[in-house]
């Protein structure tokens, strides 16, 4: 009896140091760098203040795709934060979105961001 014990508890450690390990792995990889924060900020921002001061007005995202570029080195580089950046909207609203371009550390940036920007502009209505 006790030998069983012994094998549940063993396979139980081995189980639990593989998901710290994928979780660690994937706690590293969902960093965003300074560049992608960045951009991110200037992105979520544009987004808010459109929704709170400019109802019926999109972004045409030219402009953004340039910055995006400059910030990241390409345009598919700033392509891949925008594509992100519409999953994470997408799934906030209960949307379609393709789970391949959602990445979780864009929708925590970009929420924080709107969160903030979208109380800055309710106590400074003339802020934007």
């Amino acid at each position: 009896m006790a030998a069983g014990r012994t094998t549940t508890v063993k396979i139980k450690l081995t189980v639990t140091a593989l998901l710290a390990t994928i979780a660690a792995g994937q706690a590293r990889a969902a960093m965003l760098t300074d560049a992608e924060a960045m951009f991110l900020d200037q992105l979520a921002t544009a987004a808010a203040v459109l929704e709170q001061r400019c109802a019926g007005y999109e972004a045409d995202g030219a402009g953004g795709v340039h910055l995006g570029a400059r910030l990241l080195g390409s345009p598919n580089a700033a392509m891949a934060m925008v594509g992100a950046f519409d999953a994470t909207i997408k799934a906030h609203d209960g949307n379609d979105y393709d789970p391949q371009k959602f990445r979780p550390e864009v929708s925590e940036a970009a929420g924080k961001t709107f969160k903030r920007v979208r109380a800055e502009l309710i106590s400074d209505p003339d802020r934007a």
